[in-house]
């Protein structure tokens, strides 16, 4: 199961030039935000895939623990929901820089 990585503030991640990596596998290519959305979409990737495997080994009679498939699903939701909540945030702040009027 994937375990709970602490967030990277804001202000330590830079955009890199070209095709460089971070330690974490992203590419920076897009700066910062696209960075934070591909976290998001790589969270919730990987919490689906958690979820996915409690809910086989329980229905195959595997899962000594049935809380960890409440706990997968809980992760899953929660992932799903930060990454509803960032892609609505996104589109609010785009909305109003539509508004700006120069």
């Amino acid at each position: 199961m994937a375990e709970i990585n602490q967030l990277t503030p804001l202000s330590r991640l830079t955009p890199l030039r070209g095709e460089e990596k971070k330690a974490d596998g992203y590419v920076q290519e897009e700066g910062v935000f696209g960075a934070i959305f591909q976290g998001a979409i790589n969270n919730v990737k990987e919490t689906d895939a958690d979820k996915v495997e409690a809910q086989y080994l329980l229905a195959t009679g595997q899962l000594d623990n049935p809380a960890a498939l409440m706990t997968a699903i809980s992760k899953n939701q929660i992932a799903v929901d930060l990454l509803i909540q960032l892609r609505n945030k996104a589109l609010d702040a785009y909305s109003e820089l539509t508004r700006i009027s120069l």
